[in-house]
């Protein structure tokens, strides 16, 4: 991959929903990256957005993607939309990096990677919070020898459900959507960034209510249908040798976030993978209590992966938040589905490669493309 351009990153929000105002909050603080545009169906949302965060541009898709100071695509519209944006953002010649999932198919998962590598373009996607103090710390412990050699892992993302908080929660229950494909791609790219690739999955799933209420905002009351299961257990065999048992619920009235890996020589106490910082512990044979571990790195924010993606333009190497490592995630999760339907272990098809580790010091907000 060879580097294109020099300076700074351009780079176009395209969806101007409540998650924008978290990437442009942050990337506005590094320069590395700059915010040109802003886009969206509503064009009078995107000027607003744009105003609020000093963008010198908004409009609709088309207009912003015609920009040629746009290099990233930043995709944050709903996920039944990712692959449409994607599409349009590479035959305009732009790199993109979307939010999670890639989108809600694997076949389209696979042939927007390939027609971005066709095109000499890149795909980045979230959960960048796996780049995050947290996660890169104990990805860093692992490979050291903490917890000696991993042998299993065990997940649980457990709440009553974004239908509580939410004031437009709907499309969290449609398809693409749910705890696993909404709240799953933070566990389960920690995971794969731990471990590697996974060979094969089984999982259980039910849906505990057909209809849910808004319970929040300005449609507070409002009913709406359940279209996907909302509570999965799951189990993973990675081709490195260790297993993971997960659960993923929104029928769970004791909220809780976990991540703990067993090894050989102890157990590894990991921060909650939909943040970007969060305590570390081993616990050690013999010991009485768990031992906390240094933590260190950047607690930046989302949009870290698009900074971690624009250097490595620049630098014409592989980005760690990729296509390939998002789609390998959205197969472990359809495949999980099937499995749930079948009652069959499910082997999957792709292979990707664990991210390298980033330094402990890689911080977004340095200058280092002037």
């Amino acid at each position: 991959m060879s580097g294109i351009g020099s300076g700074p990153v351009g780079v176009a929000i395209v969806g101007s929903g409540v998650i924008s105002k978290d990437y442009l909050k942050n990337l506005t603080q590094c320069p590395d990256v700059v915010v040109v545009g802003v886009a969206d169906l509503d064009v009078a949302r995107a000027a607003g957005v744009a105003a609020e965060f000093g963008v010198p541009h908004a409009g609709d898709t088309a207009s912003i993607l015609a920009r040629d100071d746009v290099e990233i695509v930043v995709n944050l519209t709903i996920p039944a939309a990712h692959g449409e944006v994607a599409r349009a953002a590479l035959a305009a010649g732009k790199h993109v990096f979307g939010e999670k999932p890639l989108v809600t198919e694997v076949e389209d998962g696979e042939k927007l990677v390939a027609e971005a590598a066709e095109q000499g373009l890149r795909i980045g996607c979230a959960p960048d919070t796996v780049l995050g103090a947290g996660i890169q710390s104990a990805v860093r412990a692992v490979g050291s020898g903490v917890i000696g050699t991993p042998v299993a892992a065990t997940t649980a993302m457990q709440t009553a459900g974004p239908d509580l908080w939410h004031p437009s929660p709907e499309f969290l229950f449609q398809r693409g959507a749910g705890p696993l494909f909404d709240m799953g791609p933070y566990y389960l790219t920690a995971l794969v960034s731990l471990f590697g690739s996974a060979r094969r999955v089984a999982a259980t799933a039910r849906q505990a209510r057909a209809e849910r209420v808004v319970a929040t905002g300005p449609k507070a009351g409002t009913r709406f249908a359940v279209e996907v299961p909302t509570h999965v257990n799951a189990l993973i065999e990675f081709t490195s040798g260790p297993s993971a048992s997960s659960t993923f619920s929104f029928d769970t009235t004791a909220r809780r976030m976990l991540v703990e890996i067993a090894g050989t020589e102890g157990t590894l106490s990991v921060p909650n993978p939909g943040s970007f910082d969060g305590a570390l512990k081993v616990f050690e044979p013999g010991a009485d209590e768990w031992r906390d571990l240094p933590v260190a790195g950047t607690t930046l924010g989302r949009g870290t992966g698009v900074v971690e993606m624009a250097r490595a333009i620049r630098a014409g190497r592989p980005h760690r938040a990729s296509g390939d490592l998002a789609l390998h995630v959205l197969e472990m999760m359809t495949a999980m589905t099937s499995s749930a339907e079948s009652g069959e272990f499910v082997t999957l098809r792709s292979d990707v490669a664990r991210p390298e580790p980033l330094s402990a010091d890689w911080d977004p907000r340095e200058a280092t493309l002037y």
